[in-house]
């Protein structure tokens, strides 16, 4: 999938672990993981305003778009 979600960086520079952001922002560690290993479909803006706001960073910081190989 060509967008990366980077919630581990985030989580390593502000030192905080998997377990609290979940209960910060109010969702099940499992949910939380498929979301962070881009296992996810889709993210709802609520819980992508919950992870900007628990972890101080902007969307940009979380989801970045990586193109893939051309197969041609």
């Amino acid at each position: 999938m060509p967008v990366i979600v980077d919630i581990d960086v985030m989580l390593a520079r502000r030192k905080m672990a998997v377990g609290e952001l979940a209960e910060r922002i109010g969702i099940t560690p499992t949910n939380l993981a498929v979301l962070k290993n881009g296992r996810a479909k889709a993210v709802r803006f609520t819980t992508l305003d919950a992870l900007c706001e628990a972890l101080d960073c902007q969307p940009g910081d979380l989801l970045r778009y990586v193109p893939e190989p051309d197969d041609s």
